[in-house]
């Protein structure tokens, strides 16, 4: 598998992190079979969040994969916090010690590589936050940080108080969901791909090497479905296919493609917990896309040059 360093870290991490939200979905064994497939392949990279499962997926994960000091030391754990469900988004200090315990228990582990903030709190404090993160770094319980979804002047309003590098944003990217994409390429333009939706996340993740991670990498709209193989994308399909056929890859290992092919250095997390699916979007690290085909699929899911 190749690796990209993770945002200003110095962590050499593997290119396609392995999404592990579906995980109360699969009986054990099912589970075990998951973890050692991405870990056989070199997808050693595992993305959680304490309400995944109300916890259980982080439960789930450390009993398939025995969870040991000694396989502790052969994973990149990846946990969020801070969305309570049914109530509100919660940065406060108490809530992000409380939550990350909880999270190293469930996890069988001492310390978390990456704690992202889930999505962005309304009434965050920063100097809360920062004193969370020293409490945790100074403890040995988390090594790095990150936010999910946010822009690029929420980050800055952390980093007011925040000393530790932030190095990784969690956003939702796909083929048919690149607004923070067309933006750019639209520039200057009167038509509805040229609005800034995001503040120029992307551009500002590569100024300050911050990790884009783009979540639901196959999905549509806000959970709609999947794009691939679906009838309302016919036009897409094509093009995707015809790519696909070019390198003897699947469908899904182009539509991660796509995205590793953007010079950002992006870490896709995947979702899928069917095992050839999961093989397919390892497969994407070792597939470069031209620009002629990077255009072609772009173009074919909707997006207009100008």
């Amino acid at each position: 598998m190749r690796s990209i360093q993770l945002g200003a870290s110095g962590l050499a991490v593997p290119t396609v992190a392995i999404g592990c939200m579906r995980l109360t979905g699969l009986e054990k064994k099912d589970a075990e079979v998951f973890a050692r497939t991405a870990i056989d392949h070199g997808a050693n990279f595992f993305d959680h969040a304490d309400i995944y499962g109300g916890g259980r997926c982080e439960e789930i994960f450390a009993d398939a994969v025995g969870m040991s000091a000694a396989v502790r030391e052969t994973l990149i754990l990846q946990s969020k916090c801070g969305i309570r469900p049914g109530l509100s988004f919660d940065f406060s200090k108490e809530h992000i010690l409380g939550s990350v315990d909880g999270i190293l228990k469930r996890l069988r582990t001492e310390y978390l590589d990456v704690l992202l903030l889930h999505r962005p709190d309304a009434l965050v404090e920063p100097e809360d936050v920062a004193a969370a993160f020293d409490t945790l770094e100074s403890a040995g319980k988390v090594r790095h940080f990150g936010v999910s979804n946010q822009r690029p002047m929420q980050i800055e309003l952390l980093k007011k108080a925040v000393k530790q590098p932030i190095v990784a944003n969690q956003l939702q990217l796909s083929i048919t969901n690149a607004t923070m994409i067309s933006a750019g390429v639209n520039t200057n333009m009167l038509n509805d791909a040229a609005i800034d939706r995001d503040g120029g996340v992307l551009d500002y993740c590569r100024l300050h090497d911050i990790t884009v991670q783009p979540w639901s990498p196959f999905q549509f709209g806000f959970f709609e479905g999947v794009f691939l193989d679906n009838p309302r994308f016919p036009e897409l399909n094509a093009a995707i296919d015809a790519v696909a056929a070019e390198h003897g890859v699947t469908n899904t290992t182009i539509a991660i493609a796509w995205l590793l092919r953007h010079p950002a250095k992006m870490q896709p997390v995947t979702g899928t917990m069917n095992v050839d699916r999961l093989k397919d979007c390892i497969n994407a690290a070792d597939v470069h896309l031209t620009r002629e085909q990077w255009y072609r699929i772009y173009t074919a899911a909707g997006n207009k040059l100008p």
